[in-house]
């Protein structure tokens, strides 16, 4: 591939970084009083709503900045590496401190106030209310423990990935903001415990070696669980199945959601390099580009949030069987989201590179085309994206998921392009994760 163009996508991304996104959480989200973060803005960025922190955002922005510190591409000093692990370090102590429902239970709470004080969610009779949160609070925290050399975080961590597992085996777990009946699956389960077990790796592996084996073989089972129950014969991961008989046909079962689909194939691709399996890295490869081939909206551009499993908007009758998860499909299908494109700009790019492959590579130029006329923040005071479009691509104020403005995908997004693009620059080639 033309090594000036890469040198040049390169720049863009590093300007996209330093100059648009992270200035705009550098001066607006970290609260120097409490500790934690405050991300509850409206969609352009101009308001803060609310002083309420959820945990599920807390973890990941110990992860961001913990993952800002590690960066070694030269981008950063040193003293803005130290900065911001210092500010990771003043998020994760806010979670160890108040994120568990006791001292001893470890399990996470979903919502806190500006102070840590835990809070009901609107409607919620329990504290703990998403798997999801402990998740991100385990990566956040493993990524921190591995920037700072930290044990105390890590064996934190650690037990909290450990009462993750135990109560996933166990179906003592729940997943708000889309609960599910107890009959089906989803694919975000072993999804997030994959990239959860993944950072827990990369940890352990500088601090606790005797733990890897077992990480292997959660890695390697929860490949094993998404080829093999979620994907079909024509290469679709399948966002819900039946626990008893997998594929079904009502709306839950014949939905797909490019944008997940396109984040765990880098995530399964980072655990095709640790376990050293190229024929799991090929199966992620194929399964990313037949999600773009349904997923693209070609009347507007950009993916749809939802697609039908065999292209184009969901077609089949909702059965009253999750009334949060089928509201959200029928909804939002058409909806263009700042999560999936980020997404999809570095999935594209790392098959496109490692595989050498110009129909990915073509797919990448067509994701950046549309999202970078579409999603960064028309007020250049503000900056930022927009992060929720219509589907004709105008600006919507709505929530997904949390009411929150996250800059988890795109900043990630951006991390892993750069180190990409770095690595290709320096050795010709994209290799593999370390």
């Amino acid at each position: 591939m033309d090594r000036e163009f890469l040198r040049q996508l390169k720049g863009f991304y590093e300007s996209e970084l330093t100059n648009w996104i992270l200035p705009f959480w550098m001066e607006r989200s970290i609260d120097s009083e409490h500790g934690g973060f405050f991300n509850c803005f409206d969609n352009s960025g101009a308001h803060l709503l609310s002083r309420d922190k959820y945990t599920w955002s807390q973890g990941r922005f110990v992860w961001l900045f913990s993952r800002l510190a590690d960066m070694k591409t030269g981008l950063f000093t040193g003293t803005q590496r130290a900065e911001f692990l210092e500010i990771a370090r003043k998020g994760a102590e806010f979670l160890r401190k108040n994120c568990l429902l006791a001292e001893d239970d470890w399990r996470c709470v979903f919502l806190m106030n500006e102070a840590g004080d835990h809070k009901l969610p609107v409607g919620c009779n329990t504290l703990d209310q998403s798997i999801f949160a402990d998740c991100f609070v385990v990566c956040g925290s493993a990524r921190f423990a591995l920037a700072a050399g930290n044990e105390e975080y890590y064996t934190f961590a650690k037990r909290l990935y450990l009462s993750c597992k135990e109560r996933i085996q166990q179906e003592l777990f729940q997943t708000l903001p889309y609960p599910l009946p107890g009959e089906f699956r989803a694919h975000s389960i072993p999804m997030i415990m994959l990239n959860t077990a993944e950072e827990m790796y990369y940890s352990a592996s500088a601090l606790d070696k005797g733990f890897c084996r077992e990480l292997l073989s959660d890695i390697s089972n929860c490949c094993a669980d998404i080829r093999t129950n979620f994907t079909d014969d024509s290469g679709v991961i399948h966002e819900v199945i039946r626990k008893r008989d997998g594929f079904f046909k009502e709306l839950l079962g014949e939905h797909a959601n490019p944008g997940h689909t396109l984040e765990d194939m880098w995530f399964i691709a980072d655990a095709a390099d640790i376990l050293g399996d190229e024929a799991l890295y090929s199966y992620a490869a194929r399964t990313a580009t037949r999600a773009l081939e349904i997923g693209w909206d070609e009347p507007y551009g950009g993916l749809l949030h939802y697609s039908s499993t065999t292209g184009g908007p969901p077609s089949a009758a909702a059965a009253g069987q999750a009334e949060a998860m089928e509201k959200q499909v029928t909804g939002g299908w058409g909806d263009k989201l700042w999560w999936v494109h980020a997404e999809a700009l570095y999935t594209t790019l790392r098959f496109a590179l490692r595989e050498d492959n110009p129909v990915l590579l073509a797919w990448h130029q067509r994701v950046f085309d549309y999202t970078f006329t579409r999603f960064p923040n028309p007020d250049t005071e503000t900056r930022e994206w927009i992060q929720i479009l219509r589907r004709d691509g105008t600006p919507q104020e709505k929530v997904v998921a949390l009411p929150v403005k996250d800059p988890y995908h795109i900043i990630r997004a951006l991390i892993l392009l750069i180190e990409l693009l770095s690595k290709t620059e320096t050795s010709g080639k994209s290799g593999k994760v370390e």
